[in-house]
């Protein structure tokens, strides 16, 4: 595009009000807290000033510590991104799309692209990524999700919302070579930005130039051995804004839903889809997003966003209309207390250990007073005296270190624990005397300190899913073959088709098959921990419960734990019990449990019997005390004449015999039980062994098997025996 010295100085004036209002002021907050991040804590000036004086400049580092424990936290808990089907979808068609997401999301390393725009919010409290479709690799057009630099990211200043699509618009800037250009643009504008050196733009250097980062050190990227071309001197200035148009839209009059006319159908295809399909062409005034990029005075795009959203996803840790605060800035007060303490600790010592000394005029022999000055702090130091030592040379008695100083560094610590919520407890620094549960519990109680940054990252999450489903039903239209890696530790991959032709179909609903253009879908994002995690959570469980009496099967702790190469060693065991030798070793076991159940029904039994003949004999002993007490006793031999007490002797001594001889009849059983028992374990024993030495000849058999192959041929042996010297000769 030519110059346009007009719209090119628009753009500028918007991007410098929004620079001058807030950015300038978040991109000196996050060059700080980079700066502490890393480990430059001082101030230059106070640096310089303490080395001068040989005061000591300590550093002792606690916020990488601090925010790395928080970095883990998010890298051990990924998100899961899934879709449910909303109006005119289907829930095949839902779990298409979930598939859709996953394989964008390996394609384009989602999960470090995620941790990294993380860091960037918990650092600097602003992290962003781009997400837009891109034709490098593939002519159909691919989802292509980037981190972008949080310092070259200006946002709208009047925005006061987390959600971008409440942003008026949004800059990104960017520096770039005129080779890039070239690809990008056109060699034509490309020519007229390659032959203006880094003073000669016309909008000159700014802020966002003065702190880009990069390997180097360098303020400025171009120097004299720079190849023409090569040189990032061109800062492109992207804007994204939303501005009124009267927009062309399909109707459907049954459904009333609207869509609207892409810039691309002309007007013959916008009658095929107005004959074919019903539907009706109606403007209709919405907000559009306008996209322009310049670099100096010239414009290189200026059209219509093909998007339905500013491309930009923000993570905001925490967000208080407008206002956005990350991790590190708060804790730099108590970073530099803990320095600066720390370093005055160190002062008041090596004071102490060189103090100094009072020396009489002309006192000294072996040394003078320079020399004194230098080596007065050496080990095995000896003075020559001209005079009394005691009285001519004195050691000046050096302060004592004050109290409470090393309670300041101390409190230092504390309060970077405290802000963080960071404690001993999630950083593994507990007390080796606190209980395992108390440790778990502060570790709870610490994760949710880190709450609300993870629900702004979920948040994110959100986001970035509804922007990359809307591209998809946008720009996935054609028929695609992708696969995906349904399971990491085995890598076992899964293909599935989108939008393909269904031959079969005889209805034009079902001419396409997962049809991606289709319905409007719901975003569910979950938090899951990390792989590894989760397994070996789970096996810790599985083995707790094996430990309390659940009879979990084999092949569960295996899946649950970390072996290399589980799935095939369940694949062992399945096919390992399925085997002859196993079935049989089955029956077997079940026959000796069987038996197990008889001996037991059979002991039982016994006992109740033996119980049933002593309560008979205790009635017995009980009727007979009765019908003595009842019987007047007025002569000895008084109970021989009683026709009574006769017959009820008579009745109880048959009661007593037939008791006794049901008694016999069980106890006759019981014996016939045992010796069939015994019986039948002798058959199991035998069935057993028959069992055992058939697997030992198999075993025999496979070992002389392996030995006859590692023996050489027949003709060889014959061959070696016939130079073997012998001492007959052959008949």
């Amino acid at each position: 595009m030519p110059v346009n010295t007009e719209l090119s100085n628009k753009i500028w004036l918007r991007y410098a009000y929004a620079r001058d209002n807030g950015h300038t002021k978040f991109v000196e907050k996050a060059d700080k807290c980079d700066r502490f991040f890393v480990g430059d804590q001082w101030d230059p000036v106070d640096r310089a000033r303490l080395e001068a004086i040989r005061r000591p400049v300590l550093t002792i580092n606690k916020i990488i510590s601090t925010i790395g424990n928080v970095l883990g936290e998010q890298i051990y808990n990924r998100a899961e991104t899934t879709f449910r089907p909303r109006a005119k979808a289907s829930a095949e068609t839902a779990d298409i799309l979930s598939k859709v997401f996953k394989q964008i999301s390996d394609n384009n390393q989602l999960d470090w692209k995620r941790s990294d725009m993380f860091a960037d919010g918990i650092i600097r409290s602003r992290g962003f990524l781009d997400v837009r479709i891109e034709y490098g690799d593939n002519a159909q057009g691919e989802v292509s999700i980037d981190n972008l630099n949080s310092k070259n990211v200006i946002i709208d200043p009047d925005g006061e919302e987390y959600d971008p699509d409440t942003w008026g618009d949004v800059f990104t800037s960017k520096w770039v070579t005129p080779d890039d250009i070239e690809v990008l643009y056109s060699k034509a504008d490309a020519d007229l930005l390659r032959t203006r050196g880094g003073g000669s733009f016309e909008y000159g250097y700014d802020s966002v130039q003065s702190r880009r980062e990069r390997f180097g050190e360098q303020t400025h990227s171009y120097f004299a051995g720079d190849e023409p071309g090569t040189a990032r001197t061109v800062r492109l200035l992207e804007r994204q804004y939303r501005k009124l148009d009267r927009q062309k839209h399909f109707l459907s009059p049954t459904t009333g839903d609207m869509r609207p006319v892409p810039d691309s159908f002309d007007q013959d295809r916008i009658n095929y889809f107005v004959r074919v399909y019903g539907f009706r062409v109606v403007p209709k005034l919405v907000r559009r997003i306008r996209w322009t990029v310049v670099a100096d005075n010239v414009v290189l795009h200026d059209d219509w966003s093909p998007y339905k959203h500013l491309t930009v996803v923000p993570y905001f840790p925490y967000f208080r209309y407008g206002t956005t605060v990350g991790l590190v800035e708060n804790l730099m007060g108590s970073q530099e207390l803990l320095n600066k303490v720390s370093s005055q600790e160190l002062h008041v010592v090596n004071t102490t250990a060189n103090s100094g000394y009072k020396v009489k005029a002309g006192a000294l022999v072996n040394m003078t007073v320079p020399e004194l000055e230098q080596k007065g702090a050496q080990t095995g130091l000896v003075i020559e005296v001209n005079g009394d030592p005691d009285k001519d040379v004195q050691k000046i008695q050096p302060n004592t270190v004050p109290s409470g100083l090393d309670r300041i560094s101390y409190k230092a610590e504390e309060h970077i624990k405290t802000i963080s919520g960071v404690s001993d407890s999630m950083q593994g620094f507990d007390r080796e005397d606190v209980a395992a549960k108390a440790i778990q519990a502060k570790r709870q109680a610490g994760n949710t300190n880190l709450v609300k940054p993870m629900d702004s990252l979920t948040r994110s999450d959100y986001i970035l899913a509804r922007n990359v489903i809307d591209l998809v039903q946008e720009f996935y239209t054609e028929h695609r073959v992708l696969t995906i890696t349904k399971d990491e530790a085995t890598g076992e991959t899964e293909t599935f088709e989108v939008n393909a032709p269904n031959p079969d179909s005889q209805d034009a609903d079902d001419a396409v098959l997962n049809d991606l253009t289709l319905g409007e879908y719901g975003v569910v994002v979950s938090s899951v921990p990390r792989r590894e995690t989760l397994e070996d959570s789970q096996f810790e469980q599985a083995v707790s419960l094996r430990e309390m009496g659940v009879a979990l099967p084999d092949s569960v702790l295996i899946d649950s734990s970390r072996l290399v190469g589980k799935k095939d060693i369940i694949k062992q065991m399945e096919a390992a019990s399925q085997s002859p030798e196993a079935q049989q070793q089955k029956q077997l076991q079940a026959a000796g449990v069987q038996a197990e159940v008889a001996k037991t029904q059979a002991e039982a039994g016994q006992k109740v019997a033996d119980t049933a003949l002593k309560h008979a004999k205790a009635q017995e002993t009980t009727v007979k005390a009765q019908v003595l007490a009842n019987t007047p006793i007025t002569d000895p031999n008084s109970q021989q004449g009683n026709p009574e007490l006769e017959q009820a002797q008579a009745a109880h001594e048959a009661d007593m015999a037939e008791r006794e001889l049901a008694h016999k009849q069980r106890m006759d059983m019981l014996e016939h039980s045992r010796k069939q028992r015994e019986s039948d374990d002798k058959l199991q024993l035998q069935a057993q062994d028959m069992a055992q030495k058939r697997i030992d000849e198999r075993v025999k058999a496979a070992r002389d098997a392996a030995t006859a192959a590692a023996k050489p041929p027949a003709a060889t042996q014959v061959a070696n025996r016939s130079r073997l010297p012998t001492s007959k000769a052959p008949s």
